[in-house]
């Protein structure tokens, strides 16, 4: 049958009267346009990072630096149950509802009016998860109707964003095996985009797409050489070349977790990911580059296929994971972007095919490093500073060292921030040491797969905490926040002039964007390892985060965690505005 369009507008006018709902543009879901457009747009937030380059900077302005100090609490959520650790968090703002996950695979509807809960979901989780760094989620990803995240398990689920019910769920690893996801997905060009965790058991990481109405697999990159990826269901191309950067059946347990997730970069039609440490800890038994591990990679979007990779660290031997966040910028005429790896350089890359443009340090001490050739992109190793091989000692253990940073990292998962404002990224760093060295291992599924002790050590007495704001152009560090305990949360910028982040002792902050100099702060009861958001509704702008203290530093952190083991875990988000007049 055919209608013409005055008749459709007649209906519709008729439907209004009648009192029928009448599908609007929100009700019918988040599109590509709205996450093309999430980092401009003020009224919501549909992407991880606050918009597809991460950025994680909000044009805002009507709490600024003047009148942040009247910040106060509308409501606070709690997760409720015995489940209150870990929260790492960062929410998404959308058709007046906030969807924001939570430890132990959960995930929240809450009206952002008033902070009822309108649905949860619990993913019911085996016995025998075997999640490395706490029992944490790092957020969902919406799209078209629905709402996709992990779980410790390894699936990925998909939610009817109105009513919470599952539209779809997949296997993306073996979680006896030892992978779980815990990263927020992402969406590009209508999939799915995923990683895993899991990289101290000797899974392979990888990179996949999936189609966001079915969940049906696109394609799949491992990112460790040697393994075959996959194309619309049938084997496409070998990542890499086998045995080229590694020795023997070394690549088969590779290592190289995806496990912070990814950002997509539209100029260029490029996905960028991280890839975490190789697998085991004891490099010597693995000698050559041992690539992808240690590295960020770009993806082709359509195809899965890797266009470009830099190594942070080759032959990487003291854990530092190179999942860290790429964050696109323009800088001169030139498509950019910063990273800020655990090794404790901060790097600059030429977007377009992953070259290196400058790497400078951002932590006190490195150890492991002389500095990074800028010539070759290598970094001039110390070679005293490397683990001993324990074949070469009469013992069980080889030579120990003590490194700079500690395996936990100059920076960890905490997402650093870039101001459009002042071109300088606030990055959430620690200054901490370590006494590592190698054991034999082999593997064997679903075990530990280290081959490595270690203790962390803080290099201060008076902090291990450190917010810098770095300028790009030179890696000069333009002013630091000092914090006694670790920080581990996330950064936002906004236009007001303002830096938020939270510490482990429970406070929320609003710093100066030029000075560091802190304008405001609240006490959340439970310590911040977080990821901070705004947004504006009814012409006032609001400020949420998620509090909850948890993650790898109490579980890993050796001396360092002795000095933060009286803080209460928890978990709830708070939402602050401006009172009104």
């Amino acid at each position: 049958m055919l209608y013409r369009p005055g008749f459709i507008a007649a209906l519709f006018a008729v439907m209004a009267l009648m009192g029928t709902s009448v599908m609007s543009p929100a009700s019918a879901g988040v599109t590509d346009q709205d996450i093309a457009n999430d980092a401009k747009t003020t009224s919501q937030i549909v992407t991880n990072g606050m918009g597809r380059a991460a950025q994680r900077f909000s044009p805002l302005k009507t709490v600024n630096k003047s009148n942040v100090n009247k910040l106060v609490p509308v409501w606070a959520f709690s997760f409720g149950g015995e489940k209150q650790r870990g929260q790492e968090a960062q929410p998404l703002i959308y058709d007046g509802v906030m969807y924001v996950t939570a430890s132990y695979s959960r995930l929240f509807a809450v009206d952002i009016k008033t902070g009822e809960e309108l649905w949860q979901y619990d993913a019911r989780l085996p016995d025998g998860i075997m999640p490395c760094c706490d029992v944490i989620n790092r957020g969902a990803a919406i799209y078209g109707g629905m709402v996709y995240f992990g779980t410790l398990d390894a699936k990925l689920v998909a939610l009817d964003s109105k009513t919470g019910k599952v539209k779809w769920k997949k296997k993306l690893g073996d979680y006896k095996a030892g992978y779980s996801m815990t990263a927020a997905p992402m969406i590009v060009k209508g999939k799915v985009i995923t990683g895993v965790s899991g990289g101290e058991f000797g899974i392979v990481g990888k990179v996949e797409a999936r189609d966001a109405k079915t969940g049906k697999l696109a394609w799949s990159r491992p990112v460790i050489e040697g393994h075959m990826g996959t194309l619309n269901g049938k084997p496409s191309t070998m990542t890499g070349k086998k045995n080229a950067t590694w020795p023997g059946d070394m690549w088969k347990w590779g290592g190289g977790a995806t496990w912070l997730g990814g950002t997509y970069d539209e100029e260029t039609d490029t996905i960028f990911y991280g890839t975490g440490n190789p697998a085991p800890w004891n490099s010597h038994l693995r000698k050559g580059d041992n690539l992808y591990a240690a590295s960020r990679i770009g993806l082709n979007p359509d195809t899965g296929e890797i266009k470009w990779h830099y190594q942070t660290t080759p032959w990487e031997g003291w854990d530092f994971d190179g999942v860290n966040e790429v964050v696109s910028f323009n800088s001169g005429g030139k498509k950019l972007a910063a990273t800020a790896d655990r090794n404790g350089f901060f790097y600059v890359l030429d977007r377009t095919n992953g070259k290196l443009v400058n790497a400078t340090p951002f932590v006190k001490q490195i150890s492991w490093a002389k500095e990074i050739d800028l010539k070759t992109g290598r970094p001039v190793f110390i070679d005293s500073n490397r683990a001993g091989d324990p074949t070469k000692s009469e013992g069980k253990k080889g030579k120990a060292i003590f490194s700079v940073p500690s395996f936990l990292g100059g920076k960890n998962w905490m997402p650093m921030a870039y101001s459009q404002n002042t071109g300088l990224f606030y990055v959430p760093s620690n200054e901490w040491g370590m006494d590592l060295w190698n054991e034999q291992v082999t593997y064997k599924k679903g075990a530990a797969y280290l081959g490595a002790g270690f203790t962390i050590k803080p290099l201060f007495e008076d902090y291990i905490g450190s917010l810098k704001a770095i300028d790009p152009k030179d890696g000069s560090i333009k002013w630091e926040m000092k914090n006694n305990a670790p920080l581990w949360a996330g950064v936002m910028t906004t236009a007001g002039g303002l830096v938020f982040t939270g510490t482990p002792e429970g406070y929320f902050m609003a710093l100066d964007d030029q000075t560091g100099k802190v304008l405001w702060k609240f006490q959340t009861g439970s310590g911040v390892v977080s990821q901070p958001v705004t947004w504006d509704q009814d012409g006032e702008q609001y400020v949420a985060v998620v509090s909850g203290w948890g993650g790898a530093v109490p579980l890993w952190g050796g001396d360092v965690a002795k000095r933060v083991k009286h803080l209460n875990q928890g978990g709830s988000v708070w939402v602050f505005k401006m009172p009104k007049g």
